[in-house]
């Protein structure tokens, strides 16, 4: 029983779960979903999704919100095409990807944590400002052509079907996981999610655990872009439009509270997962993948308004805990005084 009750307070836990049943469900209205190669290729295609979503939940964990990871996806990718174009290598382009994440991060961090600008007000007005870069730095146009093996590398893999790039995300979930469960560092992150004057009082750097957060929440969008370019070979002008939506779902279809100091970053790979293969689900279902936003849309409503109710309902839950606390302790006393007398 004590097992079970640990178990159920897994956030990331229900989401697997979910998961599973969403496989299930398919298979059982169309068989031929039971296959190897469509649940592995379901993992695979979610390289770019799990990278948004993993870097945004930094962000979300600590209370705040980052829009324009789309955005900053959408001129990396811009970038590495244009890279790709000459011949140039991964790790160039990886390079470029990180100053921009950087650069990006630290600007939304300054502005968010330093400035006190309304995060959701802030990236807005950044994301459009990187949109608008994407249409400079592309001149309008598709960027496409890609020299050498670079559209190659996202499907080559390693064992069992997986490919590279879904390998090295594990990887990268797996180390971010321990690093935000095991080390003070990573634990600020839910600490000033949690309770920022709590966090401030003990003496964490509540505004550079933030500004941290949006740097990688850029970085992890960056490095999207590269995996994005890599996967489908041309970039347009609109590349990334819409993914921080479907990253944001994703983050709190695995767990991740949007009121922050709860989540994992498990979790948001596993709702990764789940977001980027509705569209595939559908077709297997016998329904128009045309449906797919409209269903990204209901889910993120759903799971929002889901989560907004069990956070009020803690929040009262602890506000009743609290006034019982105080009621015993008045009444103690006064059973104190009594015996006194």
């Amino acid at each position: 029983m004590n097992l079970l009750k640990r178990l159920s307070r897994v956030r990331w836990l229900s989401s697997l779960v979910f998961l599973i049943i969403l496989f299930t469900v398919t298979g059982i209205i169309n068989p031929t979903f039971f296959s190897y190669e469509n649940i592995i290729s379901a993992f695979n295609s979610s390289v770019v999704f799990t990278l948004l979503a993993a870097g945004i939940a930094f962000v979300i964990m600590t209370g705040e919100i980052d829009v324009s990871i789309g955005a900053t996806m959408g001129l990396s990718a811009a970038i590495a095409g244009t890279i790709a174009q000459r011949g140039g290598s991964i790790a160039e382009m990886l390079l470029y990807a990180a100053v921009l994440g950087i650069a990006v991060g630290i600007i939304n961090g300054v502005g968010v944590a330093i400035i006190k600008v309304p995060s959701l007000i802030f990236t807005l007005g950044i994301m459009g400002i990187v949109r608008g870069l994407v249409y400079v730095y592309s001149g309008g146009r598709t960027v496409e052509n890609f020299a050498g093996d670079f559209t190659n590398l996202g499907s080559k893999t390693i064992f069992g079907d997986i490919t590279i790039y879904y390998s090295i995300v594990v990887v990268v979930i797996i180390a971010g996981h321990l690093i935000l469960t095991r080390t003070r560092s990573g634990k600020n992150f839910i600490a000033v999610g949690d309770n920022i004057g709590g966090a401030t009082l003990i003496g964490i750097p509540v505004v550079w655990t933030k500004v941290l957060a949006y740097i990688l929440s850029g970085i992890f969008a960056a490095v999207a872009g590269v995996a994005f370019a890599s996967k489908y070979g041309q970039v347009n002008i609109v590349a990334g439009s819409g993914y921080e939506m479907s990253a944001i779902a994703a983050c709190v279809l695995g767990g991740v509270s949007l009121s922050g100091g709860l989540g994992s970053l498990l979790g948001a790979g596993i709702g990764a997962v789940i977001m980027s293969t509705i569209g595939r689900l559908l077709v297997f279902i016998g329904l128009s993948s045309d449906f797919d936003n409209t269903i990204k849309g209901i889910m993120l409503i759903t799971i929002v308004v889901t989560d907004a109710l069990m956070h009020t309902r803690s929040v009262e839950k602890a506000r009743r805990a609290r006034l019982a606390a105080r009621a015993s302790s008045h009444n103690d006393v006064k059973v104190d005084s009594a015996d006194e007398k």
